[in-house]
């Protein structure tokens, strides 16, 4: 690039990374026009992922808190080729009511010439590959399983089921895993077909809110083919810890072919064709909801205990609202970009404002359920334990009623795991010890 060295790229970008001025220094040094740029991409679009994720939110972070950050770093051109150079960001800042807030960020850069890109690259700190191997398998919302499991694995051995049978581990590590991998098998199968139908590439959101997906083929962690073979490994297991349960247990065989069918075909079809049911109003919602919830606890019962048990599906209604309600919440930053690639969820049908309703009679539906349960004498009187969660989804859903357009959202969508995971863990506790 003739005089590179001369040509300065300037772009500012508001609080979520997406690009809102792109000069033309910009345009020649990552080789876009600002009309591909502007209000399209984030300015993570411009940087190899393991930069992303290891050193951008720390540069923000720092620039932020101390008026700039300078660095060398490593960028990437239009036509995937690396680029050496030098990045100063600085915070944006405009004047609201007689306040300064800050907006944003500008970034300003100069290619490096004396310098390889493999240079100037940021070293990958040591927990880079556990990161990535997080972001990739969507791990932290593996609790969405790992609580109904248990849950039913411990109301089975404590009186849902009469007789009562000893607690089986080897059986029971056996499930944990089958459902584990299937999950994580629907993950990765959901990003996969996500990518594939444009709707992460349509969504503008920063990456580091809980919304959109891994972005694990954006950032560059994962190729698109790669991300499909992991999906099926995940799936092989999952098959496999299946025959292994058929093996110790011949005569649960037709029942675990269609608790299992039912699981991975829900799983699968949430987002690929011909089904996507995450794009038809309601469907996916419903599907999350009985997937990770009453589906799942009587397919458990059954697979430990060999009965169908109608009262092991009624247990896991609750956990299935919660579990919606991860969804619900996730899909506000999404709306936008799913309803531009034609995925018309019910928070899509509703508009966020009126969404809001929706996350407060998730929650407000799952506690009334766990109380008629109780009453009903399917859950004993230690499950209403789960009650002294209600304060925590108070203050949950006044911040999804008070943040429900902004950044400080994301905070939300992760607590409400957190939520979903203390609730299920007061219950367990309440049928294991009450």
């Amino acid at each position: 690039m003739k005089d590179s060295n001369k040509i300065k790229s300037v772009i500012t970008c508001d609080m979520e990374g997406r690009v809102e001025t792109f000069n033309k220094g910009a345009e020649q040094i990552f080789g876009y026009s600002s009309d591909e740029v502007i209000g399209k991409m984030r300015v993570s679009n411009f940087s190899p992922g393991n930069v992303v994720l290891s050193h951008v939110a720390t540069w923000l972070k720092t620039a932020s808190k101390e008026g700039e950050y300078k660095s060398e770093t490593t960028f990437v051109h239009k036509d995937g080729s690396l680029i050496p150079a030098n990045i100063k960001i600085t915070p944006n800042f405009k004047t609201i009511d007689g306040n300064k807030i800050q907006v944003g960020y500008c970034g300003q850069t100069t290619i490096i010439n004396n310098k390889s890109p493999e240079e100037t690259m940021p070293p990958n700190p040591w927990w880079f590959k556990l990161l990535s191997g997080l972001v990739i398998t969507r791990l932290p919302f593996l609790s969405a399983t790992w609580i109904p499991v248990i849950l039913a694995s411990v109301w089975s051995y404590n009186g849902g089921i009469t007789p009562p049978s000893p607690f089986n581990w080897l059986l029971f590590s056996i499930v944990f895993a089958g459902a584990s991998f299937l999950h994580l098998s629907a993950n990765t199968f959901n990003d996969y077909f996500d990518w594939k139908s444009g709707a992460d590439k349509l969504n503008n959101d920063y990456f580091l809110q809980y919304s959109g997906g891994s972005r694990a083929i954006e950032l560059g962690l994962i190729s698109e083919s790669g991300l499909f073979r992991l999906g099926s490994i995940f799936t092989f297991l999952a098959v496999l810890c299946g025959l292994i349960i058929m093996l110790i247990s011949p005569d649960k065989i037709i029942g675990l072919l269609i608790y299992g069918l039912i699981g991975s075909a829900g799983g699968l079809f949430y987002t690929a064709p011909p089904f996507r049911f995450s794009s038809r109003k309601g469907l996916g919602e419903l599907s999350i909801g009985l997937l990770f919830g009453p589906i799942m606890t009587m397919g458990v019962v059954y697979a430990l205990t060999g009965i169908h048990s109608l009262e092991a599906f009624y247990i896991g209604i609750p956990l299935g609202l919660l579990t919606t309600a991860i969804l619900w919440v996730n899909q506000f930053p999404d709306t936008p970009s799913d309803i531009a690639s034609g995925k018309i969820h019910l928070v899509a049908t509703l508009g966020i404002k009126n969404a809001r309703w929706g996350y407060l009679a998730l929650l407000v539906s799952s506690f009334l359920t766990i109380y008629f349960l109780f009453s009903n004498g399917v859950l004993p009187s230690g499950s209403l334990i789960i009650m002294y969660s209600i304060p925590l989804g108070i203050y949950l859903t006044k911040k999804v009623f008070d943040d429900f357009e902004k950044r400080e959202l994301a905070t939300t969508c992760a607590n409400t795991i957190y939520f979903h995971m203390l609730a299920g863990v007061l219950l367990i506790i309440g049928i294991s010890f009450f």
